[in-house]
């Protein structure tokens, strides 16, 4: 029998997480310890409270049923509530709230229902792989968007053609970045508004990492800025914020009409979510946030250790403001690529090479801070005996 791959399925790029998963296999199975910093996954537990609510209300069978696509009204509620306490920004749970398996789900669909064949996604470069991925399942094409650190790593809309504006549905963003770890301001934000308004795009934000800050500047929601709901809507999680990246919850707010659309695609390729689990994200949301701030703190000490560690060992290295990430050229002379593939063999460290990100992160690479401080300092100590610089 000839099997042949679906050309949608044929054309996909490699994905650049299960090609890392491949490598550190090998390593593995030569003896190399892996320190494992490829992959923004929290290694902490998912906090007690949320842990404990899950347990008190599985066993109830009201909810081992088919759920709703658009997630328990008790659930959208809690996130309009979060929405507006976090943000000042205020959502009807009704039609401005759909709850998602993860953001991931809601960011691969997203395309499918406005994107036809031929039709463009503006994508950020460097960026989330799954943007691009929607895209080429809807049929349509991505025009990438270099994120360049002269500009703070933001997008240059007066560089996108004419051309290729005219044509555009959907432009993605996500601040804080992912994998840049830069923010965003109002005036970003108001210029994305804007844009959008001009050329009738629906903005997509992906702002899974806002909740994962140093210091006190909390970023800030892209919905904030007048007009926002009109062209957008934004994606958000509790996997990062809560450590609940295996719970596979999240939500989609914003626009109604946008809103109603991603729904009319859930509604035909998933049965919902499960709703102990959203029951759970209820907890998440409104119940005591005091460990969240501890995390913060540990993420922050543990962005300090790999910074001033990496700035010893002779990179150059920004301390980034957000997110699980740092992000830092690598040494003069060789690839994304090679840089990351000497780490592995030579020190055992497992870093994301920037241009698996696309094109404009090349020269780059990414490592998280998923490890405990020490395993960190042990990362650091071996990329120094590497002798890579």
């Amino acid at each position: 029998m000839n099997i042949k791959l679906a050309s949608r399925v044929a054309q996909l790029p490699p994905y650049l997480f299960a090609e890392i998963d491949r490598a550190k296999t090998a390593a593995r199975e030569r003896g190399i310890d892996i320190i494992d910093l490829g992959i923004g996954d929290p290694d902490m537990p998912t906090f007690d409270n949320i842990v404990r609510k899950l347990q008190e209300v599985a066993p109830n069978p009201v909810y081992h049923r088919y759920p709703s696509y658009q997630g328990l009204k008790v659930f959208r509620e809690a996130v309009a509530n979060w929405y507006d306490r976090r943000f000042g920004v205020k959502v009807d749970p009704a039609t401005e709230v759909v709850s998602l398996i993860g953001s991931k789900e809601g960011i691969a669909h997203i395309s499918l229902a406005f994107i036809d064949p031929g039709d463009i996604s503006l994508v950020p470069d460097p960026g989330y792989p799954v943007y691009n991925i929607g895209t080429l399942f809807a049929g349509g094409r991505s025009y990438f968007m270099p994120l360049k650190e002269e500009n703070g790593f933001l997008p240059d809309l007066d560089a996108i053609p004419e051309d290729v504006r005219q044509k555009a549905k959907i432009i993605f963003i996500n601040y804080p970045n992912n994998p840049t770890a830069a923010c965003a301001d109002r005036a970003f934000y108001e210029r994305i508004v804007s844009f959008a308004k001009k050329y009738n795009i629906i903005v997509c934000h992906d702002a899974a990492y806002s909740e994962v800050y140093f210091g006190d500047k909390r970023p800030m929601s892209f919905l904030e800025v007048p007009g926002a709901k009109e062209v957008g809507i934004e994606f958000h999680s509790l996997s990062k914020t809560y450590n609940m990246t295996g719970w596979r919850i999240g939500w989609a707010v914003g626009n109604p009409e946008v809103i109603a659309g991603l729904g009319k695609i859930k509604t035909n390729v998933d049965s919902g979510l499960f709703e102990a689990i959203q029951i759970a994200g209820i907890e998440a949301l409104e119940g005591d946030q005091g460990p969240q701030e501890e995390l913060r703190a540990i993420y922050q000490k543990r962005r300090d250790v790999l910074v001033k560690g990496l700035s010893d060992a002779g990179f150059k290295v920004r301390s980034p403001e957000a997110t699980l990430y740092v992000w830092f050229p690598v040494p003069s002379g060789m690839t994304s690529a090679h840089f990351c593939k000497t780490l592995l063999d030579k020190a055992g460290v497992v870093a994301t090479p920037g241009n698996g990100f696309g094109p404009a992160g090349e020269g780059y690479a990414r490592l998280t801070l998923c490890l405990p401080e020490e395993r960190l300092k042990e990362a650091v100590e071996r990329i120094k005996k590497a002798g890579v610089i």
